[in-house]
Formats: C-alpha cells, sequence, structure tokens
C-alpha cells in the first residue's frame, strides 16, 4: 500500500473518529444532564425499578444484532443484497422477539414481586422493534464510515427525549418519564437515521446470504449475549437480594465513569473496527492501529478516571445531593475498572478485524466463567462486594484480551503494559494531588473550580516533561485540523 493511501485511509479514519466522538459527547452529555435533572425530581427507587427492567431489554437488544451487523462491517465484499438480507430478518426476528416479551412480561414482573412492571416492560420493550429497524442503518454508516449520520440522528433523538422525559417529570408522570424519554429516543434517532442515510433495502432475501453472514455472526452474537448476560446479572442479583434503593446507586455510580467511557472508548470501538477489517490482509497495519488506539485512548481515558474517582464527592453533592452520597464508593471502584476499558476494546477488535470471531467465543467464555464465579462467591456479603469483584475480574481480563494478539499480530500484554503505564501512573499521581484540594474544607463549587484546571495543568505539565509520544501526537493532530481549516478558510 502507497504511502498516499495509508494517509488518505488514516486522515478519513480521524475524521470518523472526531465525529464518532462529536456525537457520543453530545448525546450522552444530554442524556447525563436529563438524568441529575430527573434525580431531583425522582425518588432513587424509580430509577431503581426501571433499572430491573432494562436488564431484560439490554438483553433483547443483543439478539436484535445477532452478530450479523458486524459480520455485514466484517465482509469486504458484502453489497446491497447482504444488506436487505439482514434487514428483513432482523425485522421478522424483532416482531417475534417483542410478542415473548409481551406475553412473558408478567413472569419478570412476578421475579421482581412488582406487578406494576408489567406494562413498563411492554412499552419499553417497542424499543427491541425500532432497533431492529435501524440495525443494517448503522452497520452500513460504520461500514462506509459515515460517521457525521450518527451525529445528526443521535442528537437528534436524546434532544427530544430530554424534553418529553423532563415535561413529563415536573408534571408527575413518575416512572413514565423515563420509559418514555427511552422509548421516543430511539424512535426518533431512527427516522432521522433513515432519513439522512442514502441505503435503502431492496426487496430481497436469500437464506444463502444469511448463513454465510451467520456463519461469522453467530460467534459474536454467543459472546455478546455473554457479556452482556453477565453485566446485567450483576444488576439483576442486586435487585433482588437487596434493595431497589441500592441498585440505584450502583446503576448511578455506574453512569458517571460510563459516561466517559461512551465517549471515548465506544468512539474508538466503532471505527476501529471497520477500519481494522479493511486492513486485515496486513498484519503489521492492525499492530499499528491497535497499538495507536490503546495508547491514545489510554492517555484520554486514565486523567479522566482518576480525577473523577478523586473529586467524586463533590461531583455528587454538586449536581445530585446528600441523598446520593452512598454511590462514591461504587464509583471510586468504577473508576478504576474503567480505566483499563481501551485494553479490552482493542484487543477485541483486532481478533474480530481478522476474522476470528471463534477465538473471540472462546475468549469470552473463559473470562465470564470466571467472572461469574467471582460474582456469586461476592454476592453474599453486600454490593461493594460486588463491586469489588468486577473489579478484580477486569484486571485478569486484560490478560485473557490480549494473549492471543502475541501470536495474531505480535503485540503481547507486557509490551502493551509499557506502552500505557506511563499515562496510569501520571493520572492517579495527578489524582493524588487533586485529592487533597477536598482537606481545605471549601465549598463544593471551590473545591471543584480548583480541582479541575489543577488536575489538568498537572496531567498537561508532566505529559510535556516526561515527554509522552502520545502527548505530541494528539498536538500534532489538533495542530493539522487547525491548519486543514485555515486553508479551507
Amino acid at each position: 500500500m502507497g504511502e498516499s493511501q495509508t494517509g488518505h485511509t488514516g486522515s478519513k479514519v480521524m475524521n470518523s473518529f472526531i465525529w464518532r466522538l462529536f456525537e457520543r459527547v453530545g448525546a450522552k452529555g444530554v442524556e447525563l444532564v436529563v438524568s441529575l435533572i430527573l434525580a431531583n425530581f425522582l425518588d432513587p427507587e424509580l430509577f431503581g425499578s426501571i433499572a430491573l427492567v432494562l436488564v431484560v431489554i439490554t438483553v433483547l437488544q443483543v439478539f436484535v444484532d445477532s452478530g450479523l451487523g458486524n459480520a455485514l462491517i466484517q465482509k469486504k465484499d458484502s453489497d446491497n443484497k447482504d444488506f436487505s438480507t439482514v434487514f428483513f430478518f432482523n425485522i421478522v426476528f424483532c416482531a417475534v422477539l417483542y410478542t415473548l416479551l409481551f406475553f412473558t412480561s408478567p413472569l419478570f414482573a412476578n421475579f421482581y414481586d412488582d406487578p406494576s412492571l408489567t406494562p413498563i416492560i411492554r412499552v419499553l420493550g417497542l424499543t427491541v422493534v425500532i432497533s431492529g429497524v435501524k440495525n443494517v442503518q448503522i452497520a452500513y454508516v460504520s461500514k462506509t464510515m459515515q460517521f457525521k449520520r450518527f451525529f445528526f440522528s443521535t442528537l437528534g433523538g436524546t434532544i427530544f427525549a430530554a424534553v418529553a422525559g423532563i415535561y413529563l417529570a415536573v408534571n408527575g408522570y413518575g416512572m413514565w418519564a423515563l420509559v418514555i424519554q427511552s422509548v421516543s429516543n430511539t424512535a426518533i434517532d431512527t427516522i432521522i437515521l433513515w432519513i439522512t442515510v442514502k441505503w435503502k433495502p431492496e426487496f430481497y432475501f436469500s437464506f444463502k446470504r444469511l448463513k454465510v453472514l451467520f456463519a461469522y455472526g453467530w460467534k459474536l452474537l454467543v459472546s455478546q449475549l455473554l457479556d452482556t448476560g453477565y453485566n446485567q446479572l450483576r444488576s439483576l442479583i442486586i435487585g433482588k437480594k437487596y434493595t431497589k434503593d441500592d441498585l440505584a446507586f450502583y446503576d448511578r455510580a455506574n453512569q458517571f465513569p460510563g459516561f466517559i467511557t461512551a465517549n471515548i472508548n465506544t468512539s474508538i470501538d466503532s471505527v476501529l473496527f471497520p477500519a481494522m477489517s479493511g486492513v486485515q490482509d496486513d498484519k503489521e497495519r492492525v499492530k499499528s492501529m491497535t497499538r495507536r488506539a490503546m495508547k491514545t485512548s489510554i492517555f484520554l481515558m486514565a486523567p479522566m478516571m482518576a480525577g473523577l474517582a478523586c473529586c467524586a464527592t463533590s461531583i455528587v453533592k454538586l449536581v445530585l445531593n446528600d441523598t446520593w452520597l452512598p454511590l462514591v464508593p461504587y464509583m471510586i471502584i468504577l473508576c478504576i475498572s474503567y480505566t483499563f476499558y481501551p485494553l479490552h476494546t482493542a484487543n477485541l477488535n483486532a481478533i474480530k478485524a481478522l476474522g476470528r470471531s471463534d477465538m473471540f467465543l472462546k475468549l469470552e467464555v473463559i473470562k465470564k466463567i470466571l467472572g461469574i464465579t467471582l460474582l456469586l462467591i461476592s454476592m453474599w456479603y453486600g454490593v461493594m462486594a460486588i463491586t469489588l469483584s468486577m473489579l478484580a475480574s477486569d484486571i485478569i481480563c486484560q490478560v485473557i484480551n490480549s494473549w492471543p494478539n502475541k501470536k495474531l499480530i505480535g503485540y503481547g500484554y507486557f509490551e502493551q503494559l509499557k506502552d500505557i503505564l506511563p499515562s496510569i501512573i501520571l493520572a492517579w499521581v495527578m489524582g493524588g494531588i487533586v485529592y487533597c484540594v477536598g482537606f481545605l474544607g471549601l465549598n463544593e463549587y471551590v473545591t471543584l473550580a480548583i480541582q479541575v484546571p489543577l488536575g489538568v495543568a498537572i496531567y498537561t505539565l508532566g505529559a510535556k516533561l516526561f515527554k509522552m509520544e502520545s502527548f505530541d501526537y494528539l498536538l500534532d493532530l489538533i495542530k493539522s485540523i487547525i491548519g486543514k481549516k485555515e486553508k479551507t478558510t
């Protein structure tokens, strides 16, 4: 591959990443603000109830994709007939899923000893059908790297849903404010995506093509089911064994670091897989992309997680209220865990892009046996023990996820650790200094006003002082973007 072609590909990947990041920041930012506003109108118990319902819906959402969306992206020569086949399969499959959910919803409600959840499950379940309509559009946008389309559709749906949710909460609709917010978000998002994306299905279906795609996709489906089921199992156990308030605190604690992860890690994830799939025959390029994604995302993620953990108490007091303070210890532990998510993402994307969905599935089975074992042991000792078991599992899974790539692309765990440790160490040194500001006894506004700029200054100066390569890379990237803008004007 020539140098100009390589540069063009890199430019396209970075442009896609920037649009995806803008979309995630905008959407998750609005969602976070709205959820914080709603938290001041609704009791923690209501958030706990909706979290229980989302356990069921989230698992069903995995079936919506069926691994076929990833198969469309990974297949080098997928055409409109492939996309149309998956589209019509999804429509029928999601209709069947929703029908089953509709009639079994009383069973789920009885499991939680709360019959009032039945209509909630049935209405929220509509998101499964809507997502089935949207799924192939998402795969098309990802494969062609038109992430700018996501920006308009997601932001439009999020803003509409935000207005609807706040209006209903203020007017006393309670849990239904959260339900309508979720359903309307997915619906408007889908409508805008269908209007803005040029792809439309042709009236075509082929079992032969579906079989080829499913041969790759079913392993990712099972892998995703294992991962989602495992993550939701934690919420299910907390909601069943402990109180709805406990689940609300855990769920809300997860939302803060999850906001950052969704912005950075998910953006890199959605762009990296199609980019790697496009060069899957060049393992050196796959290694280079994996390394760059890992180092850059950790460089950005680590200080945010360290800062969030060390400012947790001030943030909760400021944006929520003292009622939510029990979530702080959970949030600190989850921040440590989320710090390492880019390792998982980059390693797994490399494995997927190389067509090794079989290896992907084997890793998931091993990881989930480990994680469920730790969860079953910890569940008897409280929510804190459950959260700590998640941290322990995530640390071990770093090694498991990286193991195949030592052979596949020549990039093993110890080399990866060498690449990311400088950013992590600097981030938590910065966090420790920022944490000490809390001992000054100032109010939350002043404390955060000091902590945030101080943390940015320490991390930036440290990166410059120790000549960290990721810092120079991002600085050069910003300069090149500014330079392009100046040329166009």
